[in-house]
């Protein structure tokens, strides 16, 4: 189905819409502190570029391009340095996103298509959530949708030019034009093998004479271009600290620890059921799955239902885009399945969208009752946005990191507030919380001893060192409700060794540990914190009142 072209009036337009409808629904979120990675990196990272630092000081370098951290230096100096501006420069991102992932979906499919594909993906809850934060996942996949935008539409220059600003957003973009690459080399072997007989057939689906068709190996080009200043920032970054890819622990982590077959195997099944299952996902697959049982639905060609012309079936996406998109989502799904410490969704934020696209595809091209069936699935969508899942995941694939946050922002209110002189052991990312006072959590530093986690070995080490501290903050790193797999003991030793896994003690059983008594505690959405005071600083405390 051929689309007239939006036109540069309309695109400004809509991105302005996607903006302003961004902003609206995240305005309770604005001014919340920063979260997660975003305390440990990102924002430090974007605040040394911002005082003229490519090369974050101020916390380890991980080697991530610098293109975000950028943008928000470029935000804070314009707008000046404050959360409210960082969450609406990275929703502008988001809306940046959606445009090129609607335009993409515009393009391979049709107008329909592409507005309920971008609906849900904007309400899909790791989008929603990844849309206001400060890290790179969601922009760099933006930047790749319009990169596939001008691919499928033959723009050379637009689609190197996107694809590298996706690879020096995150390094891990550059999967997307090495698939490519692969399906231009795989069409080229093809064509030249294949039998004068199985030429037509062939060509049909790797062929350039349709308006939708790859182009051939004339221009490949874009695919490689954006290697070369990717390999310029990483030659940059080595000149500089002496390293390629970040820290020893950086690496170490997400490649040196992630190389034995078992852990690429479980990390493999994770990829897949995020791609396919993630967050109530698995309701779009199950309906996807359903409507091709379903023949194809025919249309009247015009409105006039006399009219004599050939009915025809509705029209699917055409197969060689839908074999581009397979060899993206393989590539990614391999590849971080190999490297990659924590197996997080928001690294699959580049194929989801995809994978939603095709589904929706199907269901409109099958199923009459398809705004029906989208409804339910938008439904699904957005329940998970508030509900938990019955399983561990990120609290920040959904509203929970809010939750999160504000359980920080109380208990360290608090802290601060009944406490201000107290050294106090706590484990990261509340260590920064407290220490760095633009992250928003507290007006000053706090002095801090700091810990890996709260599980029980970590806390017993801690209470043969209770004389460097006064106050404990403890709360829970991990969202790990119980479930069924929690009864397989193989499965938790694999999640133990894999995948870095502990079990926080709560705060009751932390202060028996740590001889203390729980001052404060808090729960809410199966994350918890709690503060502890060490029984001889409270003695000497309330001896001094």
């Amino acid at each position: 189905m051929n689309e007239p072209k939006l036109g540069t009036g309309r695109t400004a337009g809509l991105f302005l819409l996607f903006a302003v409808v961004l902003v609206a629904l995240h305005a309770s979120l604005l001014r919340l502190p920063y979260y997660w990675d975003e305390a440990g990196y990102y924002i430090p990272a974007a605040r040394d570029l911002f005082a003229g630092s490519l090369i974050p000081h101020s916390t380890p370098s991980n080697a991530h391009p610098p293109l975000v951290m950028a943008w928000l230096a470029l935000c804070w100096k314009i707008f000046g340095q404050s959360i409210v501006v960082t969450r609406c420069a990275m929703l502008l991102m988001a809306a940046l996103s959606l445009l090129g992932f609607f335009r993409l979906a515009r393009t391979v499919a049709n107008t329909p298509v592409a507005i309920a594909s971008t609906l849900l993906v904007a309400i899909y809850p790791v989008f929603f959530a990844q849309s206001s934060l400060a890290q790179i996942d969601l922009a760099s996949a933006g930047f790749i949708f319009w990169g596939l935008e001008s691919y499928f539409e033959r723009r050379s220059v637009g689609s190197a030019v996107w694809f590298t600003l996706a690879a020096l957003t995150k390094e891990t973009a550059i999967l997307v034009p090495l698939a490519l690459l692969c399906c231009e080399v795989v069409s080229s072997l093809s064509k030249t093998k294949a039998p004068a007989a199985k030429a037509t057939s062939i060509n049909a689906i790797f062929g350039t004479a349709k308006r939708r068709a790859l182009p051939g190996l004339a221009h490949v080009w874009p695919l490689i271009l954006p290697i070369i200043p990717l390999a310029a920032w990483y030659g940059f970054h080595y000149a500089r600290t002496g390293r390629v890819f970040g820290n020893p622990d950086f690496f170490r982590y997400n490649v040196q620890g992630t190389l034995h077959p078992l852990r690429i195997v479980l990390a493999l099944f994770l990829r897949i059921w995020q791609a396919v299952g993630y967050l109530d996902l698995y309701v779009l697959t199950l309906a996807c799955a359903a409507a091709m049982m379903f023949l194809p639905i025919k249309d009247w060609p015009s409105k006039d239902w006399q009219s004599k012309q050939k009915i025809e079936e509705r029209s699917r996406i055409n197969f060689a885009v839908q074999y581009s998109f397979l060899a993206i989502i393989i590539m990614y799904v391999v590849a971080l399945s190999v490297i990659g410490g924590a197996v997080l969704a928001r690294y699959m934020l580049p194929v989801v969208p995809l994978i939603i696209l095709i589904s929706v595809s199907t269901i409109w091209r099958r199923l009459p009752a398809w705004k029906a069936v989208l409804g339910v699935v938008a439904l699904a969508f957005i329940s998970s946005l508030f509900i938990n899942p019955p399983y561990g995941f990120a609290p920040e694939d959904n509203l929970a990191y809010r939750d999160y946050i504000r359980l920080h922002q109380r208990a360290e209110t608090f802290l601060r507030q009944r406490y201000p002189n107290a050294r106090v052991l706590t484990a990261w990312p509340a260590s920064d919380e407290l220490t760095r006072p633009y992250l928003g959590y507290v007006q000053k530093p706090v002095q801090v001893v700091r810990i890996e986690n709260f599980s029980i070995e970590e806390m017993l080490s801690a209470a043969e060192a209770r004389s460097r501290f006064d106050v404990a903050l403890v709360f829970s790193t991990k969202y790990q409700p119980h479930s069924v797999f929690d009864r397989w003991r193989l499965w938790q030793q694999w999640k133990l060794r894999y995948f870095d896994f502990h079990l926080d003690i709560g705060p009751e059983a932390a202060a028996s540990v740590l001889g203390g008594n729980v001052v404060y505690a808090e729960r809410r959405g199966g994350q918890w914190v709690g503060v502890i005071t060490i029984q001889r600083f409270e003695e000497a405390r309330l001896s001094g009142l």
